[in-house]
């Protein structure tokens, strides 16, 4: 069993997810909310997905299974941290779903890529509501006048897409 996301997992993986990340982060940023089908849809992709790796024996089944109770954990987490009302409550479902696709050998890189790509998204949110002709052309997006809250659903979609994006590099992300 692997610990880290292998070529193989990032190569199945990454064409059904990129399609939801960017509906999610459009979302968020249009609405400021995440649909729970698009959570459902993700936690499907890897249930569907990795069952199929596991037939085709590019993924032990005990790894799928594990990572599937990943994805209870940071529910759960989820919940407590929604009701400290730190995140949103679709963030923190959203965050659960794609828990999953990283591998256990992989988390602290994840929390450093998530972080980068959470103040990147935010420095560019924060500086494209700033400009006349973006704004005009994205006039009912919620998210450009919602002052402090910021659309998380970006920095989660882009992070898990960049970390798949990684895994096809070469191996290991």
């Amino acid at each position: 069993m692997s610990l880290a996301l292998t070529y193989t997992e990032a190569l199945w993986f990454l064409p059904f997810v990129l399609p939801i990340c960017i509906w999610v982060a459009w979302s968020d940023l249009r609405d400021m909310r995440i649909p729970n089908i698009s959570v459902l849809a993700l936690t499907g992709v890897f249930v569907a997905i990795g069952l199929a790796q596991v037939a085709t024996e590019t993924m032990a089944f005990s790894a799928w299974y594990m990572r599937l109770l990943q994805l209870v954990v940071v529910l759960l987490a989820g919940f407590i941290i929604t009701s400290l009302g730190l995140v949103g409550a679709g963030d923190a479902k959203f965050a659960a779903a794609m828990a999953p696709f990283v591998a256990p050998g992989d988390y602290l890189m994840f929390l450093i890529l998530f972080a980068a790509v959470l103040i990147g998204s935010w420095i560019t949110h924060r500086g494209a509501r700033a400009v006349p002709a973006v704004r005009r052309a994205t006039p009912d997006w919620a998210s450009w006048d919602r002052g402090k809250l910021f659309p998380m659903g970006v920095a989660l979609a882009g992070a898990l897409v960049v970390y798949l994006a990684l895994g096809l590099t070469g191996g290991s992300a």
